[in-house]
């Protein structure tokens, strides 16, 4: 992954266009987290170059705009668009069936915690625009997701900036990120089985 800290000099320059484009990227398959953008952002939020709630509002409207690239093309070509070379790698046949069998028994708990699993976002996207999934209910469940993980991120390296310096804001925000999407992914599986036990009980 890309250090926080030498991605800061093109930020530097952009502040926000540098995450509105970096996480844009991130939604065309490029092979960084978002986290890359996220915690430079908190950063320069510490040194006082943007401030916090419009930066968070820029990554966040860039990674639902990101998001939405896998959605559309999903819901205007179909599988088709898999004949595409390049899309293809990104959309590689392992991820996609993989998140086919988590999108048939879970529906919309599948695609709100792709937010929290990056190897199964684009898939997931591409594949409930294929199911013809409402744009509306897609910007909801991804936004969900978005307003969870995007102002606890750069909040997270904003403080730990404040408190520890920024060498250590990757490291620590990178160990924050991993325990918040453990605790969305319990509670999330949590909530599908308490769904299935009530639907048990009633039958």
């Amino acid at each position: 992954m890309l250090a926080a800290l030498d991605i800061l000099e093109w930020f530097g320059r952009f502040h926000y266009w540098g995450p509105f484009t970096l996480l844009m990227l991130c939604g065309l398959g490029a092979p960084l987290p978002e986290e890359a953008a996220l915690i430079p952002s908190g950063i320069m939020v510490a040194r006082g170059n943007v401030e916090y709630l419009p930066v968070t509002i820029v990554c966040s409207f860039a990674i639902l705009l990101g998001d939405s690239i896998p959605f559309l093309l999903g819901r205007r070509y179909g599988l088709s668009v898999l004949r595409l070379r390049w899309v293809a790698k990104v959309l590689h046949p392992e991820r996609f069936a993989k998140f086919e069998r988590r999108f048939a028994e879970h529906g919309n708990w599948a695609i709100f915690t792709c937010r929290f699993l990056p190897g199964l976002r684009i898939p997931g996207y591409f594949l409930a625009g294929t199911m013809k999934m409402s744009y509306a209910r897609f910007l909801l469940l991804d936004g969900l997701g978005v307003l969870i993980s995007v102002p606890t991120s750069i909040w997270a390296a904003y403080w730990i900036t404040m408190k520890l310096g920024e060498a250590q804001a990757q490291e620590r925000v990178h160990q924050f990120l991993l325990g918040l999407m453990v605790a969305v992914l319990v509670l999330a599986a949590g909530w599908v089985l308490y769904r299935a036990w009530r639907k048990r009980r009633s039958t």
